[in-house]
This record gives C-alpha cells, structure tokens and sequence, in this order.
C-alpha cells in the first residue's frame, strides 16, 4: 500500500455540493482533485475517516478514485474572490486529501442503476464495518464511470472518533443507521458477502492503513490523548470491528428484514 504526496498548484472552483465545501484544484502532477481541506468542518478527522475509509475500499478491490496527500501553501487560490472560501482555505495551510477526479461521471441511481445481489451486500458489508452514515438512496456517494461503479466520500465514516469513546467498545456497535443505507433493498447475501469479506483483509493490512494516516492529523491541540494513542485506537477499533462481523452483519440482516 502507497499514497503520494503531491503540491497543489491550481485551485479551480469550490465545489458546493457538499457540507464540507471541498475545492477542485489541480496539483503538481497535473491531474485534478477534489480537495477536502482541513479547515472545514469536522477538520483532521473528516480527513482521517476519509483516509481510513478509501483505503480499505481500496484494499477489499473496490472501485474508488485515488487518494493523495496534498500540500496546501498560503498563496493557494489566492485569487478566489468569495471571502468564505478564502478563510477556509487559509485555515486549511498545510497537508490536505485529494481524491482524483472522475470526470464525466454520473452519479448513481438504485432506481436506474443496477447492482447484483452480492456486490450490493459487499457494499453495505463495507459501510456497516466502517459506520458510514452517508450512503443513502438520496446521497448514495458512488458514481458510474466508464461503466463501473466507483465508491466515493467516507469522510462521514468511523464516528465513534468526535467523542473519542472506547474503540473497543465502539466497535462491537449494530450500526442501526444501516437501514438507511442506498443498496440494502438489494443485498440479500449479506452473510455470504461477510465469509467473502472477512477472507479478503486481515488486521495486518488494517494495521498498515493505519500506519499511513499522517502524524499531523492525529495531533489535536489541547487534548489529553495523544498522537500514538489516537493511531491506536483506530487499530483497535478497525480490528475488533472485523473479528465481530457477525454483530454488524446480523443488524444488517434484521434491517432489511423490517423494510
């Protein structure tokens, strides 16, 4: 597993159809990106579920766009003339998230898309594992390019972390916001879709995950916890979480059941 690091070199426009309002802007290996800046909202830790979210999509072979590390120096998008994208971009100096842009895709629609059984009940095996709240019929964040289904924005993933409860305990969580989820009409093979999943990754490959997230980002002024501590507690979380599946897995199941 690798991420580059890049230098962002052109902001483009903001992109404002999100919370977050992330940035388009192009970087030093003149490819395009839609930025999640630092300042924004939930700040590091938007970027951390961001980060942990597309990496293990990534490693359970999901389709989704590549993530780089992006440096954000104070001259960046210096030109842009509304004054509250200009304060966010100030706030966010430093190292941001880019997620290559996919253009001309289309966003997905379970009314218009299809999506068979198993692959349906592989994806809402992956947000029930990472507690993505943010997949729903009326923001599904996946896309059709080039045909294929790509999976975007876990920055809403891993929400034990804004209060800082016990990954242990947190991990072991139904996750009942399941039931909101795009393609849970459709997974009907969710316990085959959990044998098949828990095949696919180890801890070691969570551990390695979380490895990468940036020194920076664990840093949180003012707090008790520390850096160190904070990398292990997505450890902890990430790898609990697998080893209890079956609590996430059955939730889902009861859900679709009540729908």
């Amino acid at each position: 597993m690798e991420i580059r690091r890049e230098e962002l070199t052109r902001y483009i426009l903001p992109m404002r159809e999100g919370g977050s309002l992330p940035a388009l802007a192009e970087a030093g290996d003149g490819f395009r990106y839609v930025v999640k800046l630092l300042g924004a909202g939930h700040g590091k830790k938007a970027l951390i579920s961001e980060f942990i979210g597309g990496m293990v999509a990534k490693a359970f072979k999901f389709k989704t766009p590549e993530l780089v590390l992006l440096d954000l120096d104070a001259v960046f998008g210096i030109t842009e003339p509304d004054e509250e994208v200009q304060e966010l971009l100030r706030k966010s100096e430093g190292l941001n998230l880019g997620i290559h842009f996919l253009d001309g895709a289309a966003t997905f629609d379970p009314a218009v898309n299809d999506v068979n059984p198993m692959e349906a009940s592989r994806i809402v095996w992956l947000d029930a594992f990472l507690t993505n709240v943010d997949r729903t019929r009326l923001n599904p964040n996946m896309m059709i390019w080039n045909n294929e289904l790509w999976l975007i924005d876990h920055g809403a993933s891993l929400y034990f972390h804004h209060s800082w409860r016990d990954p242990a305990e947190a991990a072991r969580d139904p996750f009942p916001f399941i039931s909101r989820h795009a393609l849970l009409p459709i997974a009907t093979k969710l316990e085959e879709a959990d044998r098949l999943m828990r095949q696919a990754i180890t801890p070691r490959t969570l551990s390695k995950i979380v490895d990468m997230i940036p020194d920076e980002w664990l840093e949180e002024e003012g707090s008790e916890i520390s850096a160190a501590e904070r990398r292990e507690g997505y450890r902890r979380f990430l790898t609990e979480r697998l080893a209890t599946s079956n609590i996430f897995v059955k939730e889902a199941v009861r859900q679709r059941a009540a729908l």
